[in-house]
């Protein structure tokens, strides 16, 4: 009798122990499923969210680097960046393909028509630097004498006191904003030479002139490097540098603002990723990166 009692007892206690330890169990893991790898991850995926931007190669190095910085804060954002041209960006935010265009010049009349709704962002600032090949003893030229050049009236360095080396003119392609803004300031919207070299991006423009003892380039002030040299601009015999400080106090001639479009008011994972552009350390990155701060 008293080992008949004795087992039922054991039985007992096994019993509430398995309910006590189901009941913790279930208590532990019932609503969130943190400890079930595949919720976890399932959970993950669920708050990722992507932002695609898209357009200038001007612009496209302060994107990269404030995207990098960015996405290093924020876990749940996946900034996607790419280049192709001011035309690109416009066209792919307008379209809806891109979350956000960049562009290196304002919007043109026909794209303000087809794209009403774009909304413009002002991130940057930038001069336009002329470049040649570093052992090109020309320090400097008017905007007159780059016009010249680049309409092919000029064609020989020893018509600007250099060599007698023939020019090798150096510029973009159509879909370029560096290309637009060159046209209408420099060029007042007259013809380019038709023997230019049209590259795709300022660092093509860059490594062709580099690499050429006879030519000339335009590129965007952030891609300046100690393989190129920069010509001073000659405005009524004071020969002015492309600095950011030139181009910040108005003296430098070819300046322009940096932009990036939306397609209506900026929202969401966008509106945040502007408003940290134009943020204290976004702007830090516009410096960092050689171009100008407008905030």
């Amino acid at each position: 009798m008293k080992d008949s009692h004795r087992k039922s007892g054991l039985v007992l206690v096994a019993l509430a122990i398995v309910v006590f330890s189901a009941i913790f169990v279930c208590g532990c893991t019932g609503n969130s499923g943190v400890d079930n790898p595949s919720s976890t991850t399932e959970a993950t995926k669920a708050t990722v969210q992507t932002l695609t931007v898209t357009g200038s190669t001007t612009v496209l190095p302060i994107a990269q680097a404030a995207a990098e910085a960015y996405m290093e804060t924020n876990k749940y954002a996946d900034i996607q960046v790419s280049g192709g041209g001011s035309g690109v960006g416009v066209q792919a935010v307008g379209t809806g393909t891109a979350d956000i265009g960049m562009a290196s010049r304002d919007l043109k009349a026909s794209e303000s028509e087809e794209y009403p709704n774009l909304v413009q962002h002002v991130i940057a600032g930038d001069g336009i630097a002329l470049v040649v090949y570093k052992d090109n003893p020309v320090d400097s030229l008017t905007l007159a004498q780059i016009k010249s050049i680049y309409k092919g009236e000029i064609t020989n360095w020893n018509q600007v006191g250099g060599n007698d080396m023939e020019i090798v003119v150096v510029g973009r392609d159509s879909s370029s904003g560096t290309r637009e803004f060159f046209y209408e300031s420099v060029m007042d919207e007259e013809d380019f030479v038709s023997t230019q070299l049209e590259k795709n991006s300022n660092g093509a423009v860059a490594q062709t002139v580099s690499q050429t003892p006879g030519a000339i380039g335009y590129l965007s002030m952030g891609y300046l490097d100690d393989s190129l040299k920069a010509l001073d601009i000659n405005v009524d015999g004071t020969l002015i540098e492309a600095t950011v400080d030139n181009v910040l106090s108005g003296k430098y001639p070819v300046a322009r603002n940096l932009n990036m479009f939306t397609n209506g008011e900026a929202s969401g994972l966008a509106a945040d990723f502007l408003a940290y552009i134009l943020g204290s350390d976004g702007q830090a990155i516009v410096v960092e990166e050689g171009y100008v701060p407008v905030a």
